[in-house]
């Protein structure tokens, strides 16, 4: 019915003749994309669908006038129908940049993903704020979803008091940070490499207001590829070296936001992917657990300031059958 009714609206689009459609991707939401190729043109082009119930794509094309306008490599909307939840939009092509990203290609990449994430961080707008009430309902995901649902793991009423203050710490950090725009989702599945003004930049619909350390740790320690340390922290010296705003901030500080703001993020993707499992049956997310942990971890070892979020983790986490990283 839905697919139907998606066809019938591309077949009204006057100068264009569609045909092929296909599958192109999913994402974590309830929106679907598919390929399709323009004979009169002789080129192809994404159509998205998100149901109008589930998925609101105003905010899809404000973003994207925002990208656009800074010079950001966003896909162009060809045409869009909002109250039913279809956009025509231009094909960044296939090739995501976790397919690509080795030691031998990752300085050239993320030298490109880091100068429009500069171009999209000097973007100035009245988006939704990632204020204190955003950050604590992303975390509240990881007790409930990966502690209870995924793990079978109850905490006991000191550990939830300690786990309540770690969010507090981590709110805390987050807030102190130069607030600009943030993707939200900075990552190597939403990159697309491109020939030309490199990277495609997708799935920035849930753009905010926020941390500024926050997509820098979507990209750099990102859920599906891993990098060495030395390796990450170059990395951010480079950024460090052009900022898109003046930052009043020591290294150490700025690295210390960093990692904080990572832990914040990876719980939430830990309470995240669990739901999509469970609630929502995309087991492959599941894959991507012992990554996701590992950066967790990785910073409670590194700040003393973690430590009841590491006590906590050591006496359920790490000792439960279920859990054989470390």
């Amino acid at each position: 019915m839905r697919l139907a009714e998606l066809e019938a609206w591309l077949n009204s689009i006057q100068g264009h003749s569609f045909a092929d459609i296909r599958p192109a991707s999913a994402d974590a939401s309830f929106r679907r994309y598919f390929r399709i190729t323009d004979t009169v043109a002789n080129a192809t082009y994404v159509v998205m669908d998100a149901p109008p119930d589930k998925e609101d794509c105003r905010p899809f094309v404000h973003v994207t006038t925002l990208l656009r306008g800074a010079g950001v490599n966003a896909p162009e909307i060809i045409a869009m129908d909002l109250e039913r939840g279809f956009l025509l939009l231009a094909d960044l092509g296939d090739r995501q940049y976790l397919d690509h990203l080795d030691p031998a290609s990752c300085h050239e990449l993320y030298n490109d993903a880091l100068i429009a994430l500069v171009k999209m961080q000097r973007i100035q707008d009245h988006l939704p704020l990632y204020d204190e009430q955003r950050l604590y309902d992303e975390m509240a995901l990881f007790e409930p979803w990966y502690l209870n649902t995924h793990l079978g793991i109850q905490l006991n009423d000191a550990q939830r008091s300690a786990l309540a203050g770690i969010f507090d710490l981590l709110i805390d950090s987050a807030l102190r940070q130069p607030q600009v725009f943030v993707h939200r989702d900075y990552h190597s599945r939403n990159l697309m490499l491109l020939e030309r003004n490199n990277p495609g930049v997708l799935d920035y619909q849930d753009a905010v207001i926020g941390p500024i350390t926050y997509d820098l740790v979507s990209l750099f320690k990102d859920c599906y590829i891993a990098w060495p340390r030395e390796e990450i922290e170059g990395w951010l010296d480079k950024y460090l070296q052009q900022p898109p705003i003046d930052l009043v901030v020591d290294r150490d500080q700025f690295i210390r936001w960093f990692d904080l703001m990572g832990v914040q993020r990876h719980l939430k993707v830990l309470g995240i992917f669990s739901r999509l499992n469970y609630r929502d049956g995309k087991s492959q997310y599941l894959e991507d657990l012992p990554l996701t942990l590992s950066y967790v971890i990785d910073a409670c070892n590194q700040y003393e300031a973690l430590s009841p979020l590491r006590d906590l983790l050591e006496m359920t986490v790490l000792t439960h059958s279920k859990v054989t990283y470390s």
